[in-house]
């Protein structure tokens, strides 16, 4: 299997969600994606409290949920994320938001600043009217896309995506 991949980074609340989203909404129709996100303080929650899935977590299992639409799995240990990947089967396009240390083409999402060590692990930064970019000493290997312009950040990672084998 052939696909391309791309990441996202940023910092809290600076709209990496919301930029993923509205691509992998542009594309669906079209292209098959996969989506992975880092929980670095393992915060997020997955189910409620009292079903069966829950319940099931909760001895120390891992825990698969199926059904004719969804697969859930559940984990106590960290995966790669190429077995992630992996599990997803086939796919054209795998965005993932955050884990700056894997070697994608990475896009940095920001609101309101720029937060400078970003700069040393980005291709591009996305951003809006709230920032002057002005003020910033942005290096020229980087691009600068409009955060609220999907289709010039689509363009972007269709160019510079990286080609990856599953």
């Amino acid at each position: 299997m052939e696909y391309k991949a791309v990441a996202f980074t940023g910092p809290s609340n600076s709209g990496k969600t919301t930029i993923i989203e509205k691509i992998a909404n542009r594309l669906i129709e079209t292209k098959e994606i996969a989506i992975i996100k880092h929980d670095p303080s393992s915060k997020a929650l997955f189910d409620t409290e009292g079903k069966d899935s829950y319940r099931f977590f909760h001895t120390g299992a891992n825990v698969a949920v199926v059904s004719p639409t969804q697969t859930t799995l559940f984990k106590h240990k960290e995966c790669s994320i190429s077995n992630i990947a992996d599990m997803f089967g086939e796919y054209d396009l795998l965005m993932v938001e955050g884990l700056k240390y894997l070697p994608l083409p990475r896009i940095g999402i920001f609101r309101g600043k720029i937060d400078s060590e970003y700069l040393l692990v980005v291709d591009a930064i996305a951003i809006d009217d709230s920032i002057d970019i002005s003020k910033y000493d942005i290096p020229k290997s980087i691009d600068i896309l409009d955060l609220n312009d999907t289709d010039t950040i689509i363009e972007w990672i269709d160019k510079n995506a990286k080609s990856m084998k599953g």
